[in-house]
């Protein structure tokens, strides 16, 4: 998707990305500006780690300082004051602790938690004293959380086998913590498609779409929270926002490309 722009000279919504960096290009921050951009947004970002990365393998993780996070976000908001924000990867609970703080005084502007803990490779992408933070601090702060199947798991402490599972634990995680939910059940085995659940208190959807066969993805779950924020930023309501990532994410992986040996989401489907 692509929102059209009839004057050059006119303003453009802000959606900003708080997340770690990816050298390989398929994740973390770029992916998220790549998908700002296919929707026609101003992408702006804060980086929270610098990752040494392909899409094989994470083979190094080193935060940046808490003083440096914090400055990002203040000079974005000093003169890009975003309309929506998205959180990726935030590794320490140093980091989680700062976001928390931080927009705690923002008066609840749309906020998008991705609370990456594992890669698909399988690294460890968010400490484990983190997750009692971003549980305790961030989640009850955001407007919507995107775990996926993993990620769910840990956050309700329950197995994940079915898309019923995945609606009560979408329905679980909105009890908690106060916030919309969409469950990613893609990794979900034993399914012919892509299904997902969300809920945010009044309206559930089950969004589902056709396995892509032969393709190993990575940076679908950045790509996924991006676009639900940028179409945030352009004014949609929620469940709105979320069909529209769905559908741009199915789009993304059906049109996707080769780069060496890897294969690589197309960010610039419509």
């Amino acid at each position: 998707m692509k929102s059209s722009i009839a004057n050059r000279r006119s303003s453009i919504p802000v959606a900003l990305t708080i997340a770690g960096s990816d050298s390989g290009g398929g994740a973390g921050v770029q992916a998220d500006l790549k998908t700002f951009a296919a929707f026609g947004v101003h992408g702006a970002c804060a980086v929270t780690c610098l990752t040494a990365q392909n899409p094989r393998r994470v083979l190094a993780v080193e935060p940046v300082s808490p003083g440096i996070l914090r400055r990002q976000m203040e000079a974005v908001f000093e003169e890009l004051r975003p309309a929506a924000v998205k959180t990726g990867m935030l590794f320490s609970a140093q980091n989680v602790e700062i976001l928390a703080d931080f927009f705690q005084k923002k008066n609840r502007l749309p906020l998008v938690v991705d609370p990456v803990m594992v890669a698909t490779s399988g690294a460890r992408l968010l400490e484990s004293a983190a997750i009692r933070v971003l549980t305790e601090r961030l989640l009850p702060l955001a407007t919507l959380a995107t775990p996926n199947l993993r990620e769910a798991e840990i956050l309700t402490g329950c197995k994940l086998a079915s898309a019923e599972d995945l609606r009560a634990a979408a329905r679980e995680i909105h009890r908690r913590f106060g916030c919309a939910t969409l469950v990613k059940g893609g990794h979900l085995p034993g399914v012919r498609e892509a299904v997902d659940i969300f809920f945010d208190g009044d309206t559930e959807l089950l969004l589902s779409a056709p396995f892509i066969k032969n393709v190993r993805t990575h940076g679908t779950g950045c790509t996924c929270s991006a676009a639900i924020t940028a179409a945030l930023a352009l004014g949609y309501d929620l469940p709105r926002a979320v069909a529209l990532a769905k559908n741009y994410i199915t789009q993304a992986i059906a049109n996707g490309y080769r780069v060496g040996k890897h294969f690589v989401l197309n960010p610039l489907v419509q």
